[in-house]
């Protein structure tokens, strides 16, 4: 079993920046892959970024490509990290980290066996 814990979620204007973290526990060695999510209020969960964990081959969404990076700490290492830059107020809501196997990163909007709990991000205009 595989338990993710999201952190670093927070509020702050727009142009702002935060960094969000997912740690991984449990037996992670079937774990290729791992991305963020994003849920807005009333709308549906929608890919953000994700990252392969061996080579960290990395994708976007169109919303957040060139401003949001992801980040692991090392090959095959428990830590994947969402930098989120020049955010604006269109980028709020709940961000949910997630891993599953296997390597293929698109569609970003794809099945993943393990969800963290989610860290709320508020940017205000």
């Amino acid at each position: 079993q595989v338990q993710l814990v999201e952190s670093g979620g927070g509020s702050t204007e727009t142009g702002g920046s935060l960094i969000l973290s997912c740690v991984m526990s449990g037996d992670i060695s079937g774990i290729g892959r791992v991305a963020w999510f994003r849920q807005a209020p009333g709308k549906e969960r929608e890919g953000v970024a994700a990252i392969r964990r061996r080579d960290g081959t990395t994708e976007y969404g169109d919303s957040w490509k060139g401003r949001f990076q992801i980040r692991r700490d090392s090959p095959g290492g428990r830590v994947v990290t969402l930098f989120a830059n020049s955010l604006k107020p269109e980028d709020s809501g709940k961000y949910f980290c997630a891993a599953g196997p296997g390597l293929v990163l698109i569609p970003l909007n794809q099945t993943y066996a393990y969800w963290g709990q989610g860290t709320q991000v508020t940017v205000s205009s």
